[in-house]
């Protein structure tokens, strides 16, 4: 999966698809190497619970400014023991918030035990879309979690992109923040930081260099 961006002009949809996503190859000793790496990651993460995640099936422009995001139900396991050796093709849809008061973003330091972009920094805050949630929900309850900050105004979503390094499709949303200080949550960063957009602070995510294309544009 390469690096993409669908710019929106209004929110997208989500087209939920009937029953659970089960990747064509999870058989036979597939689903024993599953198995396998599963308990290796719980061994040093006992924290890892295997819920769900909305698995993205294919994005489409609707030609009005918008796109359709068709998701399915899939178990957590088939997305978090993926590698570039190991790829189910689970690709999981998420929310990534560009949090600004006074011209200024959010940058998160991601803590050490995550799994994806251990000790980087990125536009906060940043969360997965589970089965039967709306993404614009999720954003503003991932702000609230991880920064204690709130909302001035709803949030606006920009643009859907794909992070080839996370396998993931994000939906990515302009959010007005209030007065206060942002404070980490449990968990997901270490530190909280306040920054001009073309000055995050290094090292940072490769998405966040695609995100900086939406600073500036209509």
């Amino acid at each position: 999966m390469h690096d993409r961006i669908i710019h929106l002009r209004r929110p997208p949809s989500l087209m939920l698809q009937e029953g659970i996503f089960v990747p064509e190859r999870a058989t036979g000793t597939v689903m024993d190497e599953v198995d396998r790496r599963w308990a290796a990651l719980c061994e040093q993460n006992p924290a890892f619970f295997d819920g769900r995640v909305s698995h993205v099936l294919g994005v489409h422009r609707n030609g009005y400014g918008g796109a359709s995001i068709y998701v399915a139900d899939c178990a957590y396991r088939f997305y978090a023991v993926q590698d570039e050796a190991f790829d189910l093709g689970v690709r999981p849809l998420g929310v990534k918030g560009l949090a600004t008061r006074d011209g200024r973003v959010l940058a998160g330091r991601r803590a050490s035990e995550v799994a994806h972009y251990a000790g980087a920094w990125e536009f906060a805050p940043g969360g997965v879309v589970e089965p039967g949630e709306r993404p614009g929900d999720v954003v503003q309850r991932e702000l609230r979690e991880e920064t204690s900050l709130s909302l001035s105004a709803p949030p606006v979503a920009r643009a859907i992109v794909a992070d080839p390094v996370v396998r993931s499709w994000e939906v990515v949303f302009s959010l007005a923040v209030s007065e206060g200080a942002a404070r980490p949550g449990v968990g997901e960063y270490t530190e909280l930081r306040r920054c001009d957009p073309d000055a995050l602070p290094r090292p940072h995510t490769e998405i966040s260099r695609v995100l900086q294309q939406l600073f500036g544009s209509p």
